[in-house]
């Protein structure tokens, strides 16, 4: 396997960032960050639990787009070997997977976000399982991917 992209710098300063993020939510709201259960908030919302949902999602969204926007042709240190963020697979798979990603989400009772960076710094054991499998699966997924159905190639 070959690593394209290997940016050890931006990831560094996005885990710091997504960690604070995760942080001042946890102090300010006593709220977990986890992503699916904060959307599944918008999506079925609770009486005046709604708006910094909308507002955590819609930074997670426009964070991504001022990313790609300050990145593309940059050759800064953070930027190196990132000239844009492109999808690999066409429109229905992506629907699928995303369907497969609620539906797993709701099963494990929270997401890589919830288990994997909030639960496991709470040393959560339920987290930790989950977190595992999460990344079994991943492992799973991306060699069935690869070998049957040529994606990422």
């Amino acid at each position: 396997m070959e690593i394209v992209n290997f940016t050890p710098y931006s990831a560094a300063l996005g885990g710091a960032i997504l960690g604070l993020s995760a942080a001042l939510l946890l102090l300010t709201k006593g709220r977990v960050a986890g992503i699916s259960g904060i959307a599944g908030g918008v999506i079925i919302p609770e009486k005046g639990d709604t708006l910094w949902r909308v507002i955590f999602i819609a930074g997670i969204v426009l964070g991504g787009g001022l990313y790609q926007l300050i990145s593309n042709g940059t050759d800064s240190i953070l930027f190196v070997g990132i000239d844009h963020i492109q999808s690999v697979v066409n429109t229905s798979m992506l629907i699928i997977a995303g369907l497969l990603v609620g539906i797993g989400t709701t099963i494990g009772t929270g997401c890589t976000s919830g288990h994997g960076i909030c639960g496991l710094a709470r040393k959560s054991p339920r987290s930790l399982a989950a977190t595992v499998s999460f990344m079994i699966a991943g492992i799973v997924t991306v060699f069935i991917m690869t070998t049957f159905f040529g994606a990422g190639s």
